[in-house]
């Protein structure tokens, strides 16, 4: 066999690994985005659910004995 075959086989061989890598990468960024928004949505309604407290409220913590 031609050695240049061997070397073209092996090259696509490694393009194909990178594609997989790749794709592996993108669909990790697509689910933790997706968490990202999931976690932002979820800290709002936190917030929201405390905009009736009234002011000060929270903010002097004694914790002396």
């Amino acid at each position: 066999m031609d050695l240049s075959l061997i070397t073209a086989m092996i090259g696509a061989q490694t393009g194909l690994t990178q594609l997989a890598v790749a794709g592996s990468m993108l669909k990790m960024n697509t689910e933790n985005a997706a968490s990202a928004v999931k976690l932002i949505d979820a800290a709002q309604q936190n917030l929201n659910s405390l905009a009736n407290v009234a002011p000060g409220i929270g903010t002097n913590l004694d914790i002396s004995v």
